[in-house]
């Protein structure tokens, strides 16, 4: 990238050229730092990495090994036979298998196009538009992010039994709309569009609408793909307990449940369930963790 400027003309001085290049800013650190930073951010990534690396290798493991005391992290005979246990199980429920994925992917996909179009109309006139009451309404999503879902569940229980949504998908995936964090991310990122490309916009006669989803949408694509990622990892391990009793309307999460509440000869078909209920969450989040890392980088920084 290329930038002439013109100084003004002073006794001596003439027209310079300044040629500016896009650099990383660099660090004077020694070869030593830089292998101690390395080495200390390894430690802690081994560290962090242990619950997953003993997750799998349980997975492996044969009962003797599983109750083992005290525990192993590694699989010293490794086996097939926990998930040939699962595949067993899942051939005697009562209600197919392929009927939990159905209830788990329909929430979980309807939950997250709703929220994302739902959170990202609220916080477009929160970030570029001004009328009364747009700093107190932001401030009570603020506020809102202070409250766990626990806090939250009676109320929640309240208004969609009203409703006469109890018992049904929608329990789960309305709730999942007014995931308040999204909305905060959202408007945080809309922030960092510049007015003069929306004002561009309304002189050529594009409509809000327009402007929102041709414009803003599109400029806004880490952000909201950071939401698709949170929203699914809370709806991909949500159970409806306390909102779905029909055994036909259950999920993933519960069947996984019911399997690893059957007793001690099931741990092994338990530990195999939970390895194949992660493993999705973790793959997605590896194709889209850079856009995950740019949205939490530039959502709270003001122009």
């Amino acid at each position: 990238m290329r930038v002439t400027y013109e100084l003004p003309k002073k006794r001596g001085s003439r027209l310079l050229n300044v040629s500016l290049k896009a650099r990383s800013k660099r660090v004077n650190r020694s070869f030593m730092g830089t292998f101690s930073l390395f080495a200390l951010l390894a430690v802690f990534g081994a560290f962090m990495a242990l619950p997953l690396v003993y997750a799998i290798n349980n997975a492996f493991k044969p009962l003797d090994e599983i109750f083992l005391f005290p525990p192993t992290l590694f699989v010293r005979n490794p086996t097939w036979n926990n998930f040939s246990d699962l595949i067993n199980l899942l051939g005697q429920s009562w209600v197919p298998f392929s009927r939990y994925i159905f209830n788990t992917v329909f929430i979980t996909g309807i939950g997250i196009v709703g929220h994302v179009i739902f959170a990202s109309a609220a916080a477009y006139p929160l970030a570029k538009h001004k009328f009364p009451g747009k700093v107190f309404l932001f401030q009570v999503v603020v506020l809102s992010l202070m409250f766990t879902p626990v806090v939250t569940a009676t109320p929640n229980y309240m208004i969609l039994s009203w409703l006469g949504l109890i018992d049904t998908y929608w329990a789960v995936i309305i709730p999942a709309f007014g995931y308040s964090l999204g909305l905060y991310l959202m408007k945080q990122f809309m922030e960092q569009i510049p007015d003069a490309l929306l004002e561009a916009a309304k002189i050529d006669g594009a409509s809000e609408y327009r402007i929102f989803w041709s414009i803003v949408m599109p400029n806004v694509k880490p952000a909201w793909l950071t939401l698709i990622i949170l929203l699914f990892q809370i709806l991909w391990g949500t159970d409806g307990n306390g909102f779905i009793y029909s055994e036909q309307l259950k999920t993933l999460h519960y069947a996984s449940n019911q399997i690893i509440l059957g007793g001690i000869s099931r741990a092994g078909a338990g530990a195999a369930v939970a390895v194949i209920l992660m493993s999705v969450p973790i793959v997605l989040f590896l194709f889209s963790q850079s856009r995950i890392i740019e949205t939490m980088a530039t959502s709270g920084m003001k122009d």
